[in-house]
């Protein structure tokens, strides 16, 4: 027999053992869907419950956690309420034949009570725990009398009002729980109270264990530590001592002798929280560490060894807990890992539909952008059917009754066809009246051709009156197809924002940490939203500075040199009291900065200039720097022109693109009133990230940069804003700037000023080149003063000169330099 090749038989020994495991998977999956039908919706969890808790005590003859359990059960799952009541008898049976007296007692008096008075509230779950309360001091009183037969003491009334009393802060705490318990589709996450609810509910059942025992282990003993130390391994040392305390306290009431549990089952849930991380070994460590800290409050060996036995029970309970099982409690509990994601998982599903929701808005600004450009395409098609209108009512007027109808349009249709064309054109260049050639060859063809021009000089009047309506419609298409079109756009990219996760940095937090600790700066958190190269985004929350600056001066720099990149602070906001905390921005600092001067002059040396300007930093790491000149001057100029610029920084601060913004600003201006006012804009778009610009000229005169001796001209030709009639096509010029370069805008009164120069560009380029200062207010005021004072003092438009100059952007702190590290260039 030869060797079986090993390489075959892998494979089909991993496929059928994943094909196992996979079944295996599916008949666990079965069995505990099959389990929990039979406990949540066949009652049989109420029915146990309802058992433990109608034997359980406190202060060994007080029964205060029936009837509560019974009524919560009756307002939340009425048809179940009768296996709860079984339960609870069966429970009381186990004690004595009054205990089932007095709990099937309380549960009758409760149900006549409740249903005579249910007509006179509205809130049942108010008004319930007053029932139960009023009904357990009556059923007490009542069973105290009868036992005695005789008169009531004061320590009767006493202990009948501390079972109501308890009673009544049970009811509210078991409507809380219940429908943890009972109810299988229930919202995933836990309020803080409802998971303090639960605890009680649990400790609450377990007390109907008191007394039992197995291989004289206690059963409530395990039991306790089971819960202590699954909840510590789930959600960690809070919550953990939490359920050691409350379960503890329960046990104390309901047994004196058990004090001492309480402690036991506290500081085994804060050490197994602790110790949460070890997974289960750690949460189990920790309950025997706190056994032996605390078994030795007993006066032999026995007791130490029977508190291990059932501690060892209690850890053997909890490794045979499915990890399937855990997981799921842990979902519901705030605070934990499994709690975390199931919240992020909704947040992604809301982001995902909101997206979804704000890119079908997009594709349907799209879809209606390519309608009206539709509609624009087929304008050709309709001047030629306006031309045909036209000629149909020329021959309607003149050929319909002429005897050489048939010769002209049935024999020489092209002839005659072209010949009326040719009319037509003449006219419609002015040419009145025709030429010579024309006006020959229309007497030798018609008959009526004096008639004939006529009528085609008056239908001339009416077919361009048609064609301008339609080209006026046409454009207004236009303008809003593009103005669509922007929107997709903005809709588009908002998308897509939205569907940027914020990434999982938890490695990069920690080793920022360390290397700012390593500089003895206390950081008490730290956020890292991006990482890209030229877009971090860092906030962090550290104790109170005093107002010192300690992120822009120290944590800054540091950053600077871990990330390779300058980062500043963008935000900061500091305690006012001294054991605050300060929260501070971090981002990454923009290659470039713009610094900006402005000089202008109102007309006559008036307070109202018609000039605006503006300069619009956007949070897209570019910097608008904007002039409009209104037409003529005084306030009402004043008004187009800085309305103009208002518009603009609206629109360009919600992402439209610029040509598309300066569209819709022209025809909101064309629209909003009759009036020929129309205004000028002068707009230069710069990015911070390199120094490219983007000079958009509308009616404006030119721009000049100023590069060393250089002096670079920048022009367009465009008609000013408002004039809907005439097509409005946006020439964008772009231009690299550099560091150090001055880049000058200015209005045409300031351009135009000096009346006596004939070349207006030669004299302003001169005057840049021989100035011998860069700073931008300082070359805006030489400026001016030159035009006014080659207009010989006057002012004769509104003038305004704005300057910027392009600067790198020099931090105001230098890195830091960290210890270099292999994990830095991983941050990096």
């Amino acid at each position: 027999m030869g060797k079986v090749d090993q390489s075959i038989i892998e494979p089909v020994q991993n496929v059928d053992i994943e094909h196992t495991r996979v079944e295996l998977s599916k008949g666990i999956r079965s069995i505990y869907s099959k389990l929990e039908w039979l406990f949540v919706e066949k009652g049989v969890a109420l029915f146990v419950i309802g058992f433990l808790l109608g034997r359980a005590l406190i202060l060994s003859h007080l029964t205060p956690f029936a009837l509560p359990f019974f009524a919560s059960v009756y307002i939340i799952r009425r048809e179940k309420s009768p296996i709860a009541l079984m339960g609870l008898l069966a429970g009381a049976l186990t004690l004595s034949i009054p205990s089932i007296s007095y709990t099937f007692v309380s549960a009758v008096l409760f149900l006549l009570t409740y249903r005579l008075s249910q007509k006179y509230h509205k809130n049942n779950v108010r008004v319930v725990a007053f029932y139960v309360f009023f009904t357990v001091m009556a059923a007490k009183l009542g069973f105290d009398y009868i036992q005695q037969g005789q008169a009531l003491t004061i320590y009767n009334g006493v202990m009948a009002v501390i079972e109501a009393s308890l009673a009544f802060l049970l009811t509210y705490i078991f409507i809380q729980s219940v429908p943890l318990v009972t109810v299988q589709r229930r919202r995933k996450s836990l309020k803080t109270e409802e998971v303090v609810s639960l605890i009680i509910l649990l400790a609450s059942i377990m007390t109907g264990t008191i007394g039992w025992s197995v291989y004289n282990l206690s059963v409530e003993h395990v039991l306790s530590r089971y819960l202590v130390l699954l909840f510590s391994f789930i959600a960690g040392a809070t919550v953990g001592s939490t359920v050691g305390v409350v379960t503890g306290l329960v046990f104390s009431l309901a047994n004196v002798s058990s004090f001492y549990q309480m402690s036991l089952l506290a500081f085994s849930g804060l050490l197994g929280g602790l110790m949460k991380e070890g997974k289960k070994f750690g949460a189990a460590i920790g309950l025997l560490i706190a056994t032996l800290l605390m078994g030795m409050y007993g006066d032999t060996d026995t007791v130490i060894t029977k508190t291990l036995y059932e501690s060892g029970v209690a850890i053997l309970l909890l490794f045979l807990t499915p990890q399937s099982l855990t997981s799921k409690i842990a979902r519901h509990i705030p605070g934990t890992a499994e709690y975390q994601q199931d919240q992020q998982g909704y947040m992604r599903r809301v982001r995902d539909v909101t997206a979804n929701r704000v890119t079908q808005f997009s594709s349907v600004f799209q879809a209606l952008s390519n309608s009206f450009q539709q509609i624009e395409d087929r304008f050709e098609e309709e001047e030629d059917k306006e031309f045909d209108y036209f000629l149909s009512n020329v021959t309607e007027k003149t050929c319909q009754t002429c005897f050489k109808k048939d010769q002209c349009w049935a024999r020489n249709f092209d002839k005659t066809y072209n010949l009326m064309k040719e009319v037509m054109t003449e006219y419609d260049q002015g040419r009145v009246p025709l030429s010579p050639r024309l006006a020959r060859e229309v007497e030798k063809h018609c008959t009526r051709e004096k008639k004939l021009k006529d009528t085609i000089y008056q239908e001339l009047t009416f077919y361009q009156a048609n064609l301008k309506l339609k080209k006026q419609v046409q454009e207004s298409r236009k303008l809003v197809a593009d103005q669509l079109l922007g929107v997709s756009e903005v809709m588009g990219n908002f998308a897509k924002e939205i569907q940027r996760e914020r990434e999982n940095h938890h490695i990069q937090e920690e080793q920022i940490l360390a290397s700012i600790g390593e500089f003895g700066i206390e950081i008490e958190n730290i956020e890292i939203y991006n990482l890209e190269q030229g877009n971090v985004d860092i906030d962090m929350t550290m104790p109170y500075c005093g107002g010192h600056g300690q992120g822009e001066k120290l944590i800054a720099p540091m950053l600077s040199d871990i990330l390779g990149e300058n980062i500043v602070v963008q935000k900061e906001e500091c305690a006012q009291f001294p054991n605050g905390q300060c929260h501070v921005t971090f981002q990454s600092a923009k290659k470039f900065v713009v610094d900006t001067g402005a000089s202008h002059a109102a007309k006559g040396g008036g307070l109202v200039s018609g000039d605006s300007y503006s300069m619009i930093e956007l949070g897209r790491g570019k910097y608008a720097v904007a002039i409009s000149d209104g037409m003529g001057n005084g306030e009402r100029a004043h008004y187009e022109s800085n309305e103009t610029l208002r518009l603009l920084k609206k629109i360009l601060e919600s992402g439209i693109e610029e040509q598309v913004a300066i569209k819709s600003i022209n025809s909101i201006l064309s629209l909003r009133t009759n009036d020929e006012i129309f205004s000028t804009l002068d707009l230069a778009m710069i990015d911070l990230q390199n120094a490219s610009s983007r000079f958009l000229k509308i009616g404006s005169t030119p721009s000049f940069i100023k590069r060393g001796d250089k002096i670079l001209k920048v022009e367009a030709s465009n008609l000013p804003m408002g004039m809907l009639q005439q097509d409005f096509d946006v020439d964008v010029v772009s231009e690299q700037l550099k560091a150090g370069d001055l880049l000058i805008m200015m209005s045409d009164g300031a351009f135009e000023g000096p009346k006596h120069v004939e070349n207006y560009d030669l004299w302003m380029k001169r005057k840049i080149k021989e100035l011998e200062t860069d700073d931008p207010q300082e070359v805006a005021d030489i400026l001016m003063e030159e035009v006014i004072r080659s207009s010989s003092g006057l002012i004769e438009d509104d003038m305004t000169i704005v300057v910027s100059k392009i600067k790198h952007n020099i931090p105001k702190w230098s890195s830091i330099p960290m210890q270099k590290s292999k994990t830095k260039d991983k941050i990096s």
